[in-house]
C-alpha cells in the first residue's frame, strides 16, 4: 500500500493530531514536541476510536516518605492519549496500554518528505 499523505507540516502545529485513512485502515497522526507519533485508530479494549480522545499529561500519585498518599499532580515527561468511548489510556510516544504496558496500539512509521508529512501504511 503506498505511503499516505497527512499534512504540510506547517499546517501540522506541535499538540495537534490528524486522522487519516490507509485503505480500510483509520491511523491517528499526533505531533508532539517536534516528533510524529502514528497508532491505528482501535482502541484495545472494545475497538473505539482511540486516537480521537483527549490529549493530556499522566496523572501520577504523590507518595510522601512515610508511604501516606499526599495527592496527584501531572507529569511532566508522560503523554497519554484517551480513548472516548471508555477511557483506555494510551501512551503517546509508546502506543502502549498504561494500564497494562503489554497492550499497544498498532503503530506506524512516520516520514517527512521536504514539507510533506506521510504514513508509511505498507
Amino acid at each position: 500500500m503506498p505511503d499516505v499523505f497527512v499534512a504540510k507540516a506547517a499546517q501540522f502545529a506541535d499538540g495537534e493530531r490528524r486522522i487519516v485513512r490507509a485503505g480500510a485502515t483509520e491511523i491517528g497522526v499526533f505531533h508532539w514536541q517536534g516528533q510524529y507519533y502514528a497508532y491505528e485508530n482501535l482502541c484495545v479494549h472494545q475497538g473505539g476510536p482511540a486516537c480521537e480522545g483527549l490529549i493530556m499529561h499522566k496523572v501520577e500519585d504523590v507518595i510522601a516518605p512515610d508511604r501516606t498518599w499526599n495527592g496527584q499532580k501531572f507529569s511532566k515527561d508522560e503523554i497519554h492519549f484517551v480513548c472516548p468511548w471508555h477511557g483506555y489510556e494510551y501512551d503517546l510516544k509508546t502506543g502502549e496500554c498504561a494500564a497494562d504496558r503489554k497492550l499497544r496500539l498498532k503503530s506506524f512509521e512516520v516520514v517527512k518528505r521536504g514539507e510533506d508529512v506521510y504514513v508509511v501504511a505498507g
